[in-house]
């Protein structure tokens, strides 16, 4: 509980001094005046005060959103509920925000109504991760406008700050609308993979090698056999959350443009029938799941990814991948979302993604670094442009060796623009279920 004097108090003690200081020039006697103007001021004061609702008297509430996506907005309800001894006319709503979170505006006034008033203040995220709104304020004058009276309640309430898939949700659901995967009914995906479906008159232009002579001998007519892509499948995605991810790149954190198409994915897989689990490691694990089946696991995912931090640790790959292989027991499609910078943590990447290699099918995503090469092809002017030029040019001769020893180790590799990998990554996902390498 806090007591203060408002402006017009405060403005009404003031201009006691120059009428005690006329009258004192003009009767020394009256000097007085300006100390009897000051009693009356902290009398009137008083008595608004013992006048006014207090603040024992009040309950604030908070109400936010469950979470809220980049890009988005939301609002955040503050109440005021007083009882029934007196309430004030209007109450005036403040709460502090968070540096992934900002409030607008600043405050709100709100008329009060059978004793209560509530106002909408707007939410605006600004990053990723989890939010927390630790106290909101209310406050009000008292009946003669000379003191407020104000109500503290720390709250520290969490607002999860999710990465906004929408956009690129709809345009994956067009690209490969054939999936059906938006559709009330799942279509399976005939023609590839390596699951059996059914038998069916060879036609022209199919393939010789799915004829089944058995049943055509059995059946006297020349039969083929029919696949699907196999469903069931583990996809685990692993997403290395070390300082190099946390660097910028197409206007937000790599991590940032990692998680986003890993959730892409995830909703992808779930909805059609595979099962997904996320890793999550910098200098040791930060998020390990179990695989999720069903579309009701693509909420719990998205909150999880919106409870990575960002990290200033180095990414330690021998005991990330050496604790995501550990706790591997069935074949999977691994998802690697990483970044390096040296040879040295590239060689410690290299052995360590062999061990995965023995049992699972790895698939890594390489997202090009367009400052990198647009030093490189940009015209130099100065020398200082041509030192720029050749330290990106090593940079990326050296991210080039390293993707040439994954592909021959037998990694997949998907190298596409950062803000574009979502799109690029469902592409090379159903180019593997229909090969059936899995």
């Amino acid at each position: 509980m806090l007591i203060y004097p408002t402006a017009r108090a405060v403005f009404a003690a003031a201009i006691g001094a120059p009428v005690a200081a006329a009258a004192a020039m003009a009767a020394p006697q009256a000097w007085l005046i300006g100390p009897a103007w000051l009693i009356l001021v902290l009398a009137l004061v008083l008595i608004d005060a013992g006048l006014a609702a207090k603040p024992s008297g009040a309950s604030l509430s908070l109400t936010t959103p469950a979470a809220l996506p980049i890009g988005g907005e939301g609002e955040a309800l503050v109440q005021a509920v007083f009882d029934r001894r007196s309430a004030p006319t209007k109450v005036e709503f403040a709460m502090e925000g968070d540096p992934r979170l900002t409030v607008e505006p600043e405050r709100r006034v709100a008329a009060v109504s059978e004793r209560m008033a509530g106002a909408r203040l707007g939410l605006r995220p600004v990053r990723r991760g989890t939010a927390i709104l630790p106290r909101v304020w209310a406050r009000w004058r008292g009946p003669l406008g000379l003191v407020w009276l104000q109500k503290t309640e720390m709250t520290a309430r969490a607002v999860p700050v999710t990465l906004n898939i929408g956009g690129i949700k709809d345009e994956a659901m067009r690209l490969f609308s054939r999936q059906a995967l938006s559709g009330a009914r799942v279509q399976p995906d005939l023609g590839g993979g390596a699951e059996f479906h059914a038998l069916r008159g060879f036609l022209p232009g199919m393939d010789r090698r799915t004829i089944d002579w058995k049943q055509s001998a059995r059946h006297g007519l020349l039969l083929a056999k029919e696949f699907r892509a196999e469903r069931n499948h583990h996809v685990i995605l692993a997403v290395d959350t070390g300082r190099l991810m946390c660097e910028p790149v197409a206007g937000a954190p790599r991590v940032d443009h990692a998680l986003n198409a890993a959730l892409l994915l995830a909703f992808v897989s779930l909805k059609n029938g595979d099962r997904v689990g996320m890793f999550g490691f910098d200098a040791k694990p930060n998020l390990a799941t179990g695989v999720l089946a069903g579309t009701g696991g693509f909420a719990h995912l998205q909150h999880l990814a919106a409870a990575i931090d960002y990290s200033e640790a180095e990414t330690n790959y021998t005991l990330g991948l050496t604790a995501l292989a550990a706790r591997l027991q069935r074949r999977s499609l691994v998802v690697v979302f990483t970044d390096f910078a040296d040879t040295t943590s590239a060689e410690l990447m290299l052995d360590n993604v062999g061990r995965l290699l023995g049992q699972h099918l790895v698939l890594f995503i390489v997202m090009r670094d367009d400052e990198l090469e647009t030093l490189v092809r940009r015209t130099p002017l100065t020398p200082q442009d041509v030192s720029r030029a050749a330290v990106a040019a090593a940079l990326l001769r050296e991210r080039e060796l390293v993707i040439e020893r994954l592909r021959r180790l037998g990694v997949e590799i998907l190298e596409a623009p950062a803000d574009r990998i979502g799109p690029a990554l469902l592409s090379r996902y159903f180019d593997i279920k229909r090969r059936g390498v899995l």
